[in-house]
């Protein structure tokens, strides 16, 4: 049995999200440069944009040499929501293995 309530949910705006991202990774302490966002002169995020597509991304582990990138499409507010979550708990994870 379907049950329409007779509402949806907003349409996806990729552009509000990607300002969203890049507004809560500075949040988070990250420096905006070149595309990508750092802490410490280490590469953590990057968000692009294409043909209305979000696409965002970040490293395994912060290294010097050549990060190893975890690529994820956003398609909707909560996965948008769940991405600066992620991310936020892997910031911490990683500031409390560096102290």
């Amino acid at each position: 049995m379907s049950e329409d309530w007779g509402f949806a949910p907003p349409p996806f705006n990729a552009e509000d999200a990607l300002q969203r991202l890049r507004r809560d990774a500075r949040e988070m302490g990250l420096t905006e440069r070149a595309g990508m966002f750092e802490r410490k002169g280490l590469a953590i995020a990057k968000f692009l944009l294409a043909d209305g597509v979000l696409t965002a991304a970040v490293v395994k582990k912060p290294q010097r040499s050549g990060p190893d990138w975890q690529s994820k499409t956003l398609k909707s507010g909560a996965e948008v929501r769940d991405f600066s979550a992620e991310l936020k708990k892997k910031l911490s994870a990683w500031s409390d293995h560096d102290d």
